[in-house]
Order: C-alpha cells, then structure tokens, then sequence
C-alpha cells in the first residue's frame, strides 16, 4: 500500500472518529440541557465546591504575583470543583481583570479540560495575539512562540513570581516547571511588563503561572492517561491538610510521561516532581517553599526549510537507520535535561499600613544537547590554530563521524524584595531585585562505529592533547534593579493612576578559550531606566476604561554577541560578535476597555516601538546537525493594532469563547547584512501575521463537560525581505468527559477524551530560524547579499488522548 493511499485511509478514520465525536457532543448538549433546563438551580453536583482557605495572602511581587489573592481565594478548587467552574466566562478563558493594562488569563475551570502533557504556552494558544508553535503532544525541548510580533525570546517566563526562562538565551522552560495538573492559572500581560517583574529579556509581553495552593485536608488526586503515539502520563498528587494544629499545610506529586515522535523514530520521556509547603504565620502573613524537579530525554525533531517540507511533508526528520557519515541518524541527535527549581515565599504583614514581601528563589539547568558532526582527521582546526592530525589517527585521512555531545549547565540565583504602604487611597511601593547567573558549555566528540554506536567511555577526540571543539565558553551576569511605584485611588475608587520608576544595572561577561579567539574574553555593563504610566476609570461597576504608556528592555541573548564560535573546517567564526551591543528597548501605549455581565468583553488598541532591535534565530552548520544560535540585528520596528476577546457566562450550562487580533509591523530602517544593506525599510516584521483568532465552545452540567476550540493563524513571513512566507492555518481540538459517580465515598472519578488537531491538517506551525533574504540579490549599494535558507517548526498531528482521574 502506497504512502498516499495510507494518509487517505488515516484520513477517512479521524473524519469517522471526529464525527462520532461531535455526535455524542451534540447529544450530550441536547439530551442533557434539556434535563436540566427545567430544574438547573436543583440540581445537585457530586461534589460541593471547595471553601476559601482560612487566610489570604497579601499580594506579592512581580505582576504574576499579583493575582495570588484571587488563586488563595479558588486554591483548593481542583479537578471537581464544578460549581466553582461553572461561573468562568467564555468556560475559563476570560477571567475578570481590573488592571490598566490588556491581560487575559485561562483558569483551573480551562487547564483541567486540556491534555495534560501539553506545555503551558499551549494552554495560552486561544488568548488573543498568542501565537504558539505546537510541535507536539508531548514536547521538552524549548519552544516557539509570539505575542503581538514578539518572540519567545522578548518573553517575560515568570513561575510563582519567579524567571523561569533560560537566564542566557531567553528560551522558555515553562514545560519543565510544573505539571498541568498543579497549575492554578496561566496569565499573559500582552503589551506590558509590570516594572516589579524580575526580568531583563520581557519587552512587551509577560506568560505568568500560578499553581494551586496546599489543601485544608488530608487527600490527593491521580491521573492515567494513553493515547496515539505511545503517549501516555501517569500523575500522583499528596495532600497533607493542615498538619496538627501548626497551620502547615503540604502536597506533593510525581509524574512520568512519554510518547514516541510522531513525526520519524525516536521517543521522549519526562519525570517531574512539584512540591509545595505552606505555613500561616497570622492572617495575611505566611511563608511557603515552592519546588520542581524534571528529567527529561528527547530525540530532537529536525526543522525543515520550505523547500524540505514541500518535498517531503511530515516524513521529514532524522533518519531512522545509520549508514556510514550519517549526521542525521536520528539516535545521534537528541537533548538531555535536568531543571531543578526552588523558592521560598515570605509575606508579611508588619503593621496596619506596611506590608513586606521577601523571594529568593535559585534555578539549576543542565544538559547536554546532542548531534551529528563530521571532524577532518588532517588540517582541522581549535579555534583559528590549525592542527596535523587527531590523536590517535596518525597515518589516516578524511574525516570522521562523531557524536557531538555538547555538556552545558548553568545556575541562577537571586531575590525580590517589596515593601507596600498603604493607606486609604495611596499605595507606595519601594522594590529591589538582585539576580547572578552562570553559564558554561562546550564540546565533545565521539567517534561513531560503523554501525553508529558510540560510549562515554571512549576517549572523546583531541588534536595535541587539546579538546577538539568548537566553542568553550563561560559567561557571568549580574543584575541589580531598584524601583518605586506609587498608585492613587479617587473619585471613591473609580479613578485609579499607577506611576513608577525602575533602573536595572547589569553587567555581562564571557570568554571564549580557544585559540586565536578574537576577542577572547568581552563584557559590557548596561544602565536600563524603565519608566511607566498607567490609569483605568470604572465608568460603572460593570464596564472600564484605562490606557498606559510603558517602556521595558531587553538584554542581547545568548553568549554568541560577546565572543565567537568555530567549526572544526575553517579559521573563519561561525558566528561573530555583534556589533551593536546594546540592549532592545521598548515603548509602548494601549488604550483598552472592560465590560462584566452575562457578555464579558475586553478589548484594546495598542502601539509599540522597538529600537536596536535583535531578533534570535538558529541555523544548522552545514553538513551537520548540530544548531548554533545567532542574532539578527533588525534596528528599529513599529507595530500597531486591535485586540479584543468576548466570553458568555454559563447559559444552560454552555459557555461561549472569541478572540482576535489585527496586527500591523513595519521594519523602520534597511539592515546590515554583512556585504551590503538589503532594503527592508517598510517591510513586515516577520513572524508576525497580521490577522490571527480562536473560538471557543464549553459545556459543563457537573457530570458531562465538554470543551472545543477552534484556531486560526494568518500567514507569516520568514525573512526580513518578505519574500519567503509560510500560509494561513486553522487547527481544532476537542475535549470530552464525564464525571461519575462517587457512590457516597471519598473518591471522586472522571473520565475524559482528547482530540488535538482533530482534522489531522499538516501544517508548519512558526519559524525556527528566520533569514534576511530567500533569494542572492543585490544589496543598496550593488553588491551581492546571499540567500538565507529559513527553517521551520512543523505542527503537531491528530493525537488522542483518553484519561481516567479521580480525587480522594
């Protein structure tokens, strides 16, 4: 049977399986609603809602922060907690928000309808101006993301207040943090960062999550779930209550996920461990420690450009059989990773007035990543300093085939602090943060048997006596930002004006130990002032307005700005130094408007200039599989636009979503690329596409629930020059389940059904690696500007997912 004729065959089962799905949606919705419909208010759920804790907590530091009271209060409200469920907006997709800035924000009553091994920025991809580049239905590598034409790298990544993003290249971690099962709510801040965050790589844009807090009572919950591809995840969470009398309360979990790659052979596996213990001191004073653990193992999924993916579709990835030379044997590429997170929240209540928040927190991340790689066995090179042959190779020439593993860690650590006045209509905030991070990394290479086999306990590769690699580097940074925000409430509190101050000082050091590198060691101290505008007026108790005018920075990522980096082939860096070393700054205005009721709406206009700015990309060294990061330096930008979401409280226990975005970049210069400059000035940002939007649709009666989204996301371009663009896309996904019967005991089971990318569209989701020409051209000044070859992140295929969970 023939390739085409097996995609038919996959085809006509998911359109019989979507079909069934949607009939017993449907009669779910009619046969239920009608039941209920005429004694709703009676009607009894298995399971009451869960009360408030005892005592709230103050609000803390950082804009993810601020939303704890509003978690403390809806903490205990888990898995089966529908009656609390049921008063989401749009089923969990539009929490009310107060603040003067565009925020949305998906709740418990959301999260726990969605596969559970899908990353947080997964959980986000409806919220409007989210793009998120699913990849899979399991994924630990680092992902790709905007929001409002902004990378993931412009991201701020916060987890319990905390940076959770890589502290070097910026790459978010937010799959390694927690479990889907533990997080109380997911918040995106779109056009702003809140000038307490403790972030230096946030320009526009902050993904805040919150877990749930530790329960009142002795108890727990489990999930088992299988599905297509092998997946499966098993989760376990333990609840202590309220330990004697002592007012500490604790839980902890474990997880263990895998699946194999839907797209060619290779697998990926995920242990986690969350941890949390709380402890009351008086009413709005307590402490809680806050701890995760992941290892996790991928073989890595290659990024095909546009001419691989037309030729080749979802076939392209590694290959699954060796043959001699073979960089691209799929068990030759594939990461290693081990995050170790913990912070210690301390909330203070230290008179009627003064409120003290104290965080340090510290994060441990190491590797390493694995690929493919040829080194020459004469005439090679360190660095720029030619070598004779490998050790142990005398005699030989060519070139041999190694498993390039390249060993990494790094280590943050740091505090936030905040000190609140407050009196009856002024709050005055003081803040200070402190941050210092290390990162170092470099290269080992191993011979590869002729069958592709390879050991640690060989003897990795040296040309006299000096390790054959093509970077070792170590970088050091330190970040100390102080700050002051003063918010006035009038008019009886319907007028509320928020002004503050930030200067961040930070200073970035790296060296490059190989020979000739030039420069071998360069650093540079950055002074960030950050200052902001915001107020919002309740024109009713029901409907807002507010605008703000903002500004953020962004540090340059990664260590490659500072020093280079070789291949094994040539004297020549791979990559350079930048030439500009300072940082990308942001500013930005937004003017929104709120309205509460059975229709919530919320929707804004916004606007934000970029200077200097630096957009991260990735290539692949040729003939290799090994990546190597690189920054292009675009200058200025421009972007304006609308975005707006509209949800519906429960009605006969449905609940309606929307969302859009309309958005217009302009490139403000044309950029150096090297031999000449290219005429980018008034092009699209690329990676932004112009027009993007979901829908949702949620049912939920306290026994069956459902949930449907429905996604789209307009073309986007991969180069600078706008002359190469991957299409428009829409992708759905379903959600099923039921609630059963506790029959008067503790446990409380469901069952539930997962459908992503029901329609089985093969699309490419985003870009990996941007260019800044598809095609040689003449640059402003005559000369000639070679082709970039983009690369791209393919979406993830049809997956199903059945799970079975219970309380107790």
């Amino acid at each position: 049977m023939t390739s085409r004729q097996n995609n038919v065959q996959s085809m006509s089962l998911r359109r019989r399986l979507l079909s069934s799905c949607i009939m017993m949606m449907c009669s779910v919705v009619v046969t239920e609603g009608e039941a209920f419909a005429a004694h709703s208010g009676k009607h009894q759920p298995h399971r009451k809602a869960a009360t408030a804790q005892k005592a709230s907590k103050p609000a803390a530091t950082g804009s993810a922060v601020a939303s704890r009271n509003q978690i403390e209060a809806r903490s205990k409200a888990e898995e089966l907690s529908v009656t609390g469920q049921q008063h989401n907006a749009g089923g969990g997709l539009l929490v009310r928000q107060t603040a003067p800035v565009s925020v949305s924000e998906v709740s418990r009553a959301y999260i726990s309808k969605q596969v559970s091994t899908i990353s947080p920025t997964q959980l986000i991809a409806s919220l409007p101006g989210v793009q998120a580049g699913n990849e899979g239905p399991i994924n630990t590598e680092t992902e790709t993301m905007h929001i409002r034409g902004l990378d993931q790298t412009q991201i701020g990544f916060l987890f319990e207040g905390v940076p959770v993003s890589d502290a070097f290249s910026y790459a978010p971690w937010a799959s390694s943090m927690v479990d889907n099962e533990n997080l109380a709510s997911v918040k995106v801040t779109q056009g702003s960062v809140d000038l307490t965050a403790p972030l230096y790589n946030a320009d526009g844009a902050i993904v805040s999550m919150q877990e749930i807090r530790p329960s009142d009572k002795v108890g727990g919950y489990i999930d088992l779930s299988g599905g297509t591809h092998s997946l499966q995840k098993e989760f376990l969470r333990l609840n202590t209550g309220e330990i004697g009398h002592s007012d500490v309360r604790a839980f902890a979990s474990f997880s263990h996920s895998a699946a194999n790659l839907w797209r060619g052979p290779g697998n990926v596996e995920r242990y986690h461990v969350d941890a949390n213990v709380e402890k009351r001191w008086a009413p709005n004073s307590s402490s809680d420690i806050v701890f995760g653990y992941t290892r996790s193992h991928q073989n890595i999924y290659r990024n095909p450009s546009l001419a691989q993916w037309n030729q080749n579709g979802t076939s392209f990835n590694y290959d699954g059989k060796y043959t001699e030379g073979d960089t691209n044997y799929y068990k030759i590429n594939e990461r290693f990773t081990n995050v170790i997170f913990g912070a210690i929240h301390n909330d203070f209540k230290l008179s009627r007035e003064l409120t003290l928040h104290v965080e340090p927190y510290t994060t441990f991340q190491s590797g390493p990543n694995n690929y493919g790689s040829t080194i020459p066995i004469t005439g090679g090179y360190l660095g720029t300093q030619r070598y004779d042959v490998l050790d142990g190779y005398e005699g030989q020439s060519g070139k041999v085939t190694v498993e390039s593993v390249h060993p990494w860690k790094q280590n943050t650590s740091g505090f936030t602090t905040n000190l609140d006045w407050k009196t009856s209509h002024n709050t005055l905030s003081l803040f200070y943060w402190y941050s210092y991070g290390g990162h170092t990394e470099f290269q080992n290479q191993y011979a590869l048997s002729s069958g592709g086999n390879w050991s640690y306990a060989q003897k990795y590769l040296t040309a006299n006596g000096i390790r054959v690699t093509g970077y070792q580097e170590n970088t050091i940074q330190q970040v100390n930002a102080i700050g002051i925000d003063d918010k006035l409430s009038l008019l009886g509190g319907k007028l509320l004006l928020d002004a503050g101050f930030k200067a961040s000082m930070a200073y970035v050091s790296a060296t490059q130990n190989l020979p000739g590198a030039d420069p071998y060691k360069a650093g540079k101290n950055y002074f960030e002032p950050t200052p902001q505008f915001l107020a919002s007026y309740h024109i009713t108790k029901a409907d807002q307005v507010y605008m703000n005018a903002t500004t953020s920075y962004r540090l340059p990522a990664g260590w490659s700005p500072y020093v280079p980096q070789y291949s094994m082939t040539s004297a020549t860096p791979s990559s350079t130094p930048a030439k500009n070393l300072g940082a990308e700054y942001f500013i930005g205005e937004e003017v929104g408007f709120r309205h509460n009721g059975p229709i919530n709406i919320s929707a804004s206009w916004f606007h934000y200039n970029l200077t200097n700015h630096q957009i991260s990309s990735s290539s692949y060294l040729p003939g290799t599989s090994v990546l190597i990061s690189t920054q292009i330096a675009a200058g200025g930008e421009e972007a304006w636009g609308f975005q707006g979401e509209v949800g519906t409280r429960p009605w006969h226990h449905i609940s309606a979503y929307a969302s859009g975005q309309f958005l217009h970049t302009r490139i403000g210069n044309n950029v150096d690329a090297g031999t000449d400059y290219l005429p980018t000035k008034g092009k699209q940002d690329p990676g932004a596409p112009k027009w993007s939007g979901a829908i949702g649709l949620t049912y939920d009666d306290s026994v069956y629930f459902g949930n449907f989204n429905f996604r789209y996301q307009g073309q986007q371009y991969s180069t600078l020059m706008n002359d190469q663009k991957i299409p428009g896309y829409v992708t759905a996904d379903l959600n099923i389940g039921r609630t059963l019967p506790s029959f008067h005991t503790r446990i409380h089971p469901k069952v539930m059904l997962n459908l992503v990318n029901m329609g089985g569209v093969n699309y490419l989701s985003s870009i990996s690696g941007f260019g800044l020409t598809a095609v040689k051209q003449k640059g402003i000044f005559g000369n000639t500007v070679n082709a970039s070859t983009p690369t791209y992140v393919v979406g993830s295929a049809f997956t199903a997912m059945a799970t079975v969970s219970a309380d107790f």
